[in-house]
């Protein structure tokens, strides 16, 4: 029996059903001045965030998988807006690139005053990475969790930064939790949509973690989901995958400008100077699903990421 489905309310699905749709709350503030850092950002949803936080006058480092692709993310900013741009390139599937690129964060001036974990990959099939673990897990939320982890003393000492991650309503399909004895797989049926359910699930137990280790430094950190926008997730996956994309998710997915104003206003509102540890749809508070909640799970979950991780 499921421990968690009692715990289900109606209420919560029906939120989340309208703010899909629903529109962001915006932020007229300017950025002059203030270093942004956003991994995945050559494409989607990064690629609009990177856009706006730039027209906005933020000096930006974006972490990107593609080096070709980051320099002339790179071009563009600096031609358009005229910001600064540094690009950290590294292939979140590989654990030695995600700490080169925390290395390098850490090695920043100062710390960020915002920090958009947003680089992600979406499978239908299981892939293991170099490293023996499951791809998804790895890219979407342990590259995500070693960063920060790398980079806390610093959030906590410095205390301004805003740790935003990109998360998704699809954590809800992880109804059974998230299974620490087979995060890669190897016991029961995958699909797409349960290893990125429970890789975001992962995630919001992380950022409960984080959120208290965080308390009272002026650091804060939350999530959100990023409405359903056109991106490039997906992508890799085979021509059946890519033609039902075409065909049942793009004619209806919106503009990821929608998601890059949601993520502005979350990084530079007033009114979230304090607010840390939540979830978001789009600018709209949300209670996450029974499973993400369960703070004996995420104290275990720490644990098993610090040894995942290389983190010991």
């Amino acid at each position: 029996m499921n421990k968690y489905l009692k715990e289900y309310t109606w209420s919560n699905i029906g939120a989340m059903l309208r703010n899909n749709r629903a529109y962001p709350q915006a932020s007229a503030a300017k950025c002059e001045g203030k270093l942004v850092v956003i991994s995945g950002a050559t494409s989607g949803i990064g690629y609009a965030t990177a856009r706006l936080f730039a027209s906005r006058g933020a000096h930006l480092v974006c972490v990107n998988r593609n080096a070709e692709k980051s320099a002339r993310l790179g071009t563009e900013l600096e031609r358009d807006f005229g910001v600064s741009y540094r690009s950290i390139v590294a292939d979140f599937s590989r654990l030695a690139d995600i700490h080169a690129a925390a290395a390098q964060l850490a090695e920043l001036p100062t710390a960020p005053d915002v920090l958009i974990h947003n680089a992600g990959v979406y499978n239908t099939k299981r892939r293991i990475t170099a490293d023996g673990l499951e791809e998804v897990f790895q890219v979407n939320y342990l590259a995500s969790f070693i960063i920060t982890h790398i980079l806390l003393s610093r959030l906590v000492r410095e205390g301004k930064t805003r740790v935003l991650f990109v998360n998704s309503e699809g954590h809800r399909f992880a109804i059974e939790g998230l299974r620490l004895d087979d995060l890669d797989w190897r016991k029961r049926h995958y699909t797409g949509l349960r290893s990125y359910g429970a890789a975001k699930t992962a995630q919001l137990l992380a950022m409960a973690e984080f959120d208290a280790r965080l308390a009272g430094s002026g650091a804060t950190i939350n999530a959100m989901h990023p409405g359903d926008v056109r991106s490039a997730m997906g992508e890799n996956n085979g021509r059946l995958y890519r033609f039902m994309k075409q065909r049942l998710i793009i004619p209806t997915a919106r503009d990821p400008a929608i998601s890059a104003t949601a993520l502005h206003y979350l990084a530079l509102a007033p009114e979230l100077e304090r607010t840390s540890g939540k979830f978001f749809n789009l600018t709209t508070e949300e209670e996450p699903a029974p499973h993400a909640l369960d703070r004996e799970r995420a104290a275990k979950l720490w644990e098993t990421s610090l040894r995942l991780g290389g983190l010991r």
